[in-house]
């Protein structure tokens, strides 16, 4: 058995490298490094006006992840759709490695120690789990993925990484896992009424879930509902969020000017709580003008995936996509006490290795998907040789 691109003649001859490179969409690449950019300044400013020890290495590793983007946007996404089954095998082993020799950060054993920097394999999941089910569903019909028996393959796995991502334990990156493999499901043509029913088998077990999670994860959730039960405890964060936020105003304090979080009241200013400082320096004006970088950049990723010919090419931009949308909702809505705390990072900004090259990858694949947008695979797509 083996995948088939043939279609009829009708794919268009292969581009040179300086034809890629032209047809690169620069101005996602210029929305991209000017997000960056904004990163570093407020790790600059987190540091109390210094460049170490975070926004000199946030700038060094956006500087690797901006060489793999435009270099994964110029290999053919063929390539990608022959590899994304290994490249899932590959994070699913990373996953059941952390149970053995994973490093323990914070309470939780998230992390492999490569000697030059630690690998979270939950993050690298993410991009792997959006190849594999898109070249899954590639495979269907359309009538095909209306089969409830042709979705139990990708239901396991969804379902094999998140297990062991909760057992690291990581609620928000197992939900973020589910809701963008959802996305993709959605996507793919799998009925609406099928969701229904799936969340309200999620809703009717809630009182069993919540048998199994760990203490700290109850309190946030109570937290959530009541910050001002445990101001001093495990309200303290997004309380001083809150403070932070309504402290900013219209326009701000000023750069380097946030009293909450250069007198330390603001906890992890540098990674989840970010967008709350930069919103206390910038105020509103600043906190929007981000969030319309962030918008355009998904407009970007849904324009390129209508634009695509291939079934493979638009659920890659699509998966993605929603990802980079899951990043910025549930960030947002967290430290503006919508959600429950949950330590996702706000992309680009947040300092952090993984997740910094991880959605790296997923936009090089965006650009990849834009650069060969007009190269046909099969839809249903294994034939016999």
């Amino acid at each position: 058995m083996a995948i088939s691109f043939r279609s009829d003649g009708l794919n268009p001859p292969e581009l040179s490298i300086g034809q890629k490179l032209v047809a690169i969409n620069w101005l996602l690449v210029l929305l991209v490094v000017t997000i960056a950019g904004v990163g570093c300044l407020m790790l600059y400013s987190a540091a109390n006006g210094d460049w170490t020890p975070w926004a000199y290495r946030h700038a060094l590793r956006f500087g690797i992840g901006l060489t793999a983007m435009l270099t994964i946007a110029l290999i053919d996404i063929r390539f990608w759709i022959r590899t994304a089954y290994l490249g899932y095998l590959a994070a699913l082993l990373l996953l059941g490695a952390v149970e053995i020799m994973g490093e323990i950060g914070m309470g939780a054993q998230r992390w492999i120690d490569l000697g030059l920097f630690q690998l979270q394999p939950s993050e690298v999941m993410k991009i792997c789990l959006v190849l594999a089910l898109a070249r899954y569903f590639n495979g269907l019909t359309y009538e095909e993925v209306g089969n409830p028996l042709n979705l139990i393959i990708p239901l396991l796995m969804v379902a094999l990484p998140a297990m062991l991502v909760l057992k690291q334990p990581d609620l928000g990156t197992a939900l973020m896992m589910i809701a963008g493999s959802g996305a993709i499901f959605f996507l793919a043509g799998v009925r609406i009424w099928k969701f229904l029913a799936l969340i309200a088998a999620g809703v009717a077990a809630v009182p069993i879930v919540w048998q199994f999670l760990r203490e700290y994860q109850q309190k946030r959730i109570l937290t959530f509902l009541n910050p001002e039960s445990d101001p001093l405890g495990s309200g303290y964060h997004i309380l001083q969020s809150k403070i932070a936020l309504g402290s900013g105003g219209i326009f701000g304090k000023g750069f380097l000017k946030g009293s909450q979080s250069h007198l330390n009241f603001l906890p992890e200013k540098q990674t989840d709580f970010i967008f709350t400082m930069l919103a206390e320096e910038f105020g509103m004006v600043g906190a929007s003008c981000l969030i319309g970088l962030y918008v355009l950049v998904l407009a970007y990723g849904f324009a390129i995936a209508i634009r695509a010919r291939s079934q493979f090419g638009r659920l890659v931009a699509l998966g993605v996509t929603t990802t980079l949308f899951l990043y910025l909702f549930i960030n947002v809505a967290m430290v503006m006490g919508l959600i429950p705390v949950v330590g996702v990072p706000l992309p680009m900004i947040s300092y952090g290795g993984t997740a910094m090259l991880t959605m790296m990858i997923g936009l090089g694949l965006l650009l990849g998907v834009s650069v060969h947008r007009d190269v046909r695979i099969a839809r249903a797509g294994v034939e016999e040789d």
